[in-house]
């Protein structure tokens, strides 16, 4: 008989949810911390932002405000791809019945699938978690309340799901960036566009939350000016709008406002908005060196996962991102964790799996890939492939060609991506 271990998951968003849910059906005990008074994760919606002087959010320890939802996000991932092999979002709809829908809904789904699979029961509400350390075979979680304060209990393991939309990363390379005296602020703090009424903005960044900001802030600004470093961008304005232009990678920013782009355009804004993505942030942990972030890269982790030194009873669900099935691809990850736990799955030996890593480091180096870029997928299907393989839960190929379709849509009309799809 399977022994049943006494497990910590860290965070009540999607890949906490899914790890919980995989650990009760392992028998597990299972206790998931959550330092809000809601399950979700990132797709809990809060007006709020951070302050003023930490609008960079720059000072790690200043007040955390988890969210980085803006009011009129919608997923940028169709319903097929948002849902699990046994709870489908597809046939469910909670009041937004679009294939694209809105924040509200997801959060909806999630806090049905908690509740339908007994999650919700095991979740410990405001509880943050301060300090994970591994010691005697065991791990101390230590984590505070406001009404109790700190408490301290033991488990024989932990699972990390505490997400990574929270901590920003911003340019900062950027020369004169910080002696630019106007409006700086990551979206993150981006909640509505009235601030930036009849400004001009120039946006950093050339993903799915640059594009839809960028548009929603142009329908009350005076001007945005969107700056990429990807070298397949066109100097030119926007289709559709006649306050947007595209430019290249900003070459020097100077104090009265002005911005020179390398595309030698200048041009002077009263902000400059940091669509830049965010950091992998683990204050909590004490590895004593064993688990690192280094430019971005979790590391050293097996299959992204499983830190060779302290596996398996330390993992990591949901570092992996740029792959249109994450919600399948976190399922067959918290699966995975579960069954390992249960000695239903037995881990390569520590010499093994770190050869196996620096073989993936050397890969990456070999084809030119940044460090940053280490738990980025590149909307590849092997790393899926192996999950599913390993427990046995193949992914559908119906979901992979949605997942294709989309993809290409997204390259050929970043825009209108959505509607292109629908149609």
């Amino acid at each position: 008989m399977t022994k049943s271990l006494n497990v910590a998951v860290i965070g009540a968003g999607t890949s906490g949810l899914l790890t919980a849910r995989e650990l009760l059906r392992e028998d597990h005990r299972v206790t998931v911390f959550e330092k809000s008074d809601r399950l979700g994760g990132t797709w809990v919606y809060n007006s709020g932002v951070e302050a003023n002087d930490n609008i960079l959010c720059l000072d790690p320890n200043r007040p955390v405000v988890h969210s980085s939802l803006y009011s009129s996000l919608r997923t940028n991932l169709p319903r097929p791809l948002m849902g699990f092999s046994d709870f489908s979002m597809e046939d469910k709809t909670y009041g937004d019945p679009r294939v694209f829908p809105g924040h509200e809904e997801v959060l909806k789904f999630l806090e049905d699938f908690a509740n339908e699979f007994g999650v919700t029961k095991v979740i410990r509400f405001n509880s943050e978690v301060v300090r994970v350390e591994n010691i005697d075979s065991k791990f101390v979680v230590e984590w505070r309340t406001l009404e109790a304060g700190s408490k301290e209990e033991v488990f024989d393991a932990v699972v990390v799901c505490n997400g990574h939309h929270t901590e920003p990363r911003v340019a900062d390379d950027i020369p004169g960036i910080e002696e630019w005296s106007r409006v700086q602020e990551h979206s993150h703090n981006y909640r509505v566009p009235e601030p930036y009424r009849d400004q001009v903005v120039v946006v950093i960044g050339n993903g799915p939350s640059a594009l839809d900001i960028s548009r929603e802030i142009a329908t009350v600004s005076k001007e945005v000016h969107l700056s990429s470093r990807s070298s397949n961008v066109k100097i030119s304005s926007l289709d559709g709008y006649n306050n947007m232009w595209q430019h290249s990678k900003i070459n020097r920013v100077f104090e009265d406002g002005t911005i020179v782009f390398q595309d030698n355009q200048s041009i002077k804004a009263d902000a400059i908005l940091h669509c830049t993505g965010y950091k992998f942030h683990f204050p909590f942990l004490r590895t004593n060196g064993m688990v690192q972030v280094d430019n971005n890269r979790v590391g050293p982790l097996y299959k992204h996962m499983f830190p060779p030194k302290l596996a398996p009873r330390l993992s990591f669900v949901g570092l992996t991102y740029q792959q249109g099935i994450l919600f399948r691809l976190y399922e067959l990850q918290s699966k995975l964790v579960s069954l390992v736990l249960s000695k239903k799955i037995l881990l390569p030996s520590e010499d093994e799996m770190l050869a196996d890593i620096s073989q993936h480091y050397r890969e990456m180096e070999e084809n030119g890939i940044p460090k940053h870029h280490t738990h980025s997928l590149r909307l590849q299907f092997e790393y899926v492939d192996w999950l599913a393989a390993q427990v046995g839960l193949p992914i559908e190929d119906r979901l992979k060609e949605i997942c294709r379709s989309l993809f290409q849509r997204w390259f050929a009309r970043p825009n209108g991506f959505r509607e292109a799809f629908d149609s």
